[in-house]
């Protein structure tokens, strides 16, 4: 009896802790909160190459619904896309790739040209080798894809958790 009378208390007092964690949703206000409306400031400039149009595209995805306001940023961003193999069999032959799509990202203040945020992003694919090379260079193509969304969600992420400083720096007197 003492054991769940024991429990029952830590389970509040752990529910007491997180409530005075200072836990804040980032996106706050949804479109009209503080951290939407900085993010509708961003314009993003063209990134070369398949990868950048890719990363390019997804980073519109998830910013063009805070578009509209006058533009007080610009991203730029700069791409490393590579494949290496790393599996090989006993003939030379590879069976298994690894790509990799690193971002090196600024944020540039439109007002004084001031790089307010420099930052990387990144993430890797496993690819499997296989004797059809229509699969493998579909398998490669596909992993272009998800590593450019996920390298926009790391890019889209922090320029929020940016734009939130930069809200509360705004609000603070």
């Amino acid at each position: 009896m003492m054991g769940i009378f024991a429990r029952l208390s830590m389970l509040f007092a752990a529910c007491a802790m997180l409530t005075a964690c200072n836990l804040r949703p980032l996106y706050a206000g949804g479109v009209s909160g503080a951290v939407a409306t900085e993010l509708g400031y961003v314009e993003i400039e063209p990134i070369a190459g398949k990868a950048g149009w890719l990363t390019r595209n997804a980073l519109k995805d998830q910013l063009e619904a805070f578009e509209g306001q006058q533009a007080k940023y610009r991203l730029i961003v700069e791409l490393e896309d590579k494949i290496a193999g790393f599996g090989v069999r006993s003939n030379d032959r590879i069976t298994r790739e690894r790509r990799t799509l690193r971002a090196r990202y600024q944020l540039v203040r439109l007002a004084d040209s001031e790089v307010v945020l420099d930052a990387t992003a990144g993430s890797d694919a496993g690819i499997d080798v296989v004797s059809s090379e229509y699969a493998t260079l579909a398998a490669e193509d596909t992993a272009l894809e998800n590593l450019a969304a996920r390298v926009a969600n790391q890019i889209v992420t922090r320029l929020s958790l940016f734009a939130r400083n930069q809200a509360g720096v705004a609000q603070t007197p």
